[in-house]
């Protein structure tokens, strides 16, 4: 199926390293792939993971007549679902994850996910 490009999407980012990025393009453009920390994702890899480097896009959602508004709030929906803002899952860091639910998922040891 061919997505017109006049469609917004939420879309999912998968790195070599399970982690996530969650974000949205209000054009549908086949090669875009976010706007995530490019310092934050380099540190998680070495130079030899470097050099063969796959990154999938998933499409979460589409919408023809949302507004950027509506889009904003899926996308902000996405992220807090797949915890894509937890540090240890993703790389989003906005919305910020707070601590006491990094906390809980950690299993209460308290580390810090900031």
């Amino acid at each position: 199926m061919v997505m017109p490009t006049s469609c917004s999407i939420v879309y999912k980012i998968i790195y070599p390293n399970g982690k996530i990025y969650v974000g949205q393009d209000r054009t549908n453009n086949i090669n875009y792939f976010g706007s995530a920390d490019a310092a934050l994702i380099a540190r998680d890899f070495d130079e030899v993971q470097r050099r063969d480097f796959t990154v999938r896009r998933i499409v979460l959602w589409t919408s023809h007549t949302a507004t950027r508004q509506e889009v904003t709030r899926v996308e902000l929906e996405w992220i807090r679902n797949l915890r894509a803002n937890d540090p240890a899952v993703g790389y989003n860091r906005w919305p910020h994850y707070p601590k006491k639910r990094a906390a809980a998922a950690d299993g209460g040891q308290g580390e810090d996910h900031a």
